[in-house]
Order: structure tokens, then C-alpha cells, then sequence
């Protein structure tokens, strides 16, 4: 699907995405990271559990929420990736601690 060429001037740093390890350029958007990771999507809706994915790309939709780091609800599109990361596909809804 979406596929990006590292060059020279970039470092490439892994990113686990739902227990697999992905290289990735420093400091690109983690929304674009996830576009081009089999599955294609980084959340579930919470009524109808129907896939979402990026769509704006600039924060307004939430359509790319995700679990970083142990964070729910994190917009992915305006995370730029760090090595070490470690990111899950949201799945309905939240849980909520009491």
C-alpha cells in the first residue's frame, strides 16, 4: 500500500506495532507507519467494531487513535515515531478504571 524509502540522511529506528518489529524514519508521523503495516487500519469503532484508518492526517477526525506506549486515544498523525516505541491497534471501546 504505502511504502517509503529510506535515504541516507535519515535514521531508521524500530517501532513495535501489536508485537512486530518495524523500522521506521526518525521523526516521521506514526499514522504514516501504520498506513503501510499490514492490517492497513489502527483502530475499531466502539459501537460497530467496524476498521478505521488515517484519514486527515492532521488531527481533527480521530480516526487514527491507538494505544502508545500503554496511552489509549493517542492520535497517531501527530506522534512522531522514536525508537523503542511500542504501539497497539485500538479495539472498541476503552475500559475505563474505576
Amino acid at each position: 500500500m504505502f511504502v517509503r524509502p529510506f535515504d541516507s540522511q535519515q535514521k531508521a529506528v524500530p517501532v513495535v506495532i501489536d508485537g512486530e518489529t518495524v523500522m521506521a524514519a526518525e521523526g516521521e508521523m506514526l499514522a504514516s507507519v501504520l498506513l503501510r503495516t499490514v492490517p492497513f487500519y489502527t483502530r475499531t469503532t466502539p459501537v460497530s467494531e467496524s476498521r478505521r484508518a488515517p484519514y486527515c492526517l492532521m488531527g481533527v477526525c480521530f480516526d487514527c487513535l491507538a494505544v502508545v506506549d500503554g496511552v489509549a486515544s493517542v492520535q497517531t498523525c501527530l506522534v512522531p515515531v522514536r525508537a523503542g516505541m511500542r504501539v497497539e491497534r485500538q479495539h472498541g471501546r476503552r475500559e475505563v478504571p474505576l
